[in-house]
């Protein structure tokens, strides 16, 4: 055990915690431990049941997704964007456009549209139709040219405006359906670090009491900002004994609780949720879920996640 402890830079206490909590191959978890099933994307992309079995599996690559109601998965790829049946076959399509380099992100958004993210010369958020046609786009002010570094997880408000996190400029920015920037949050903070610090937003939700929750990936940090753009909560690699390793994907829980997943965990804990008192109640070193760019936590100890996941 000393080794162990020495290489994750834990205590006793939090190493037993993750060695009777992980949810990827250990067995005989103790009743009260936290289980979940889960979709991951990344180098696979698949489900994971609450038992850490993969209950299916789509082909890799892939960098956002959603389990829809239908139980069918949309899955964004850098160069398209698919709904796919659990018996894999394809039954919504669009792919990226010829102008641009990649796709960011997907979200099948309430009116029946998909959202998709553009990168590249043009980049661009779009509503995509159940046809496959442009129903609505306007341009996006990601603030530099390099295509890779311009957003990544879009995500529809429930005003009708969409949350746009932009990596190199530092910022999250909300965008009425105009394309109007309505505000901008900044991660660049000197409590965070700033820019020296690679603060850039991932992942960017807005929260029902209207804070924004945000992964920092090469920050290695999650943090919460209140409505004026002050940090209220925020998560570190000091708290979590050097876990983080490019937190990209995160997603808050009905119980409060902040899953995050870290994208460059080739192997060991890959996802980590945390109680508000920053303590670990849950990891993931399922190899499956190694190297996760982004997840869906889809139930608790057998109960769904409601409403739309916040992630």
């Amino acid at each position: 055990m000393p080794s162990l402890l020495s290489s994750l830079g834990l205590g006793v206490g939090a190493a037993l915690l993750l060695l009777t909590s992980t949810s990827g191959l250990a067995a005989d978890a103790a009743p009260s431990s936290i289980r979940h099933s889960y979709l991951v994307m990344g180098g696979r992309t698949a489900i994971i049941g609450e038992e850490a079995k993969v209950e299916w599996e789509y082909r890799g690559g892939s960098r956002d997704g959603f389990v829809l109601p239908n139980g069918n998965v949309v899955v964004a790829f850098s160069d398209v964007v698919e709904e796919v049946t659990r018996e894999k076959q394809v039954v919504f399509s669009y792919r990226r456009s010829a102008e641009n380099r990649e796709i960011g992100t997907t979200q099948r958004l309430y009116n029946g549209n998909t959202l998709v993210t553009e990168l590249g010369p043009r980049p661009r958020l779009l509503e995509v139709s159940p046809q496959g046609a442009i129903a609505h786009e306007f341009p996006l002010q990601p603030e530099t040219d390099n295509a890779h570094m311009q957003t990544r997880m879009a995500r529809q408000l429930k005003n009708g405006n969409f949350l746009v996190p932009h990596l190199l400029a530092f910022a999250i920015k909300e965008y009425a359906p105009d394309g109007t920037v309505v505000s901008v949050l900044k991660t660049d903070l000197p409590e965070v670090g700033g820019r020296k610090g690679e603060n850039w937003p991932f992942t960017a939700i807005r929260l029902d009491d209207g804070n924004t929750l945000t992964s920092l990936t090469h920050g290695n940090k999650v943090a919460e900002f209140n409505p004026q753009g002050e940090i209220i909560w925020k998560v570190t690699n000091e708290d979590v004994g050097g876990l983080f390793q490019d937190p990209c994907g995160c997603q808050r829980l009905a119980s409060g609780n902040t899953v995050v997943g870290s994208h460059a965990a080739s192997k060991g804990i890959s996802m980590i949720e945390l109680d508000r008192q920053k303590k670990m109640v849950w990891t993931s070193d399922h190899p499956v879920a190694a190297g996760v760019h982004h997840f869906q936590i889809l139930t608790t100890n057998g109960k769904p996640e409601p409403g739309m996941p916040m992630k």
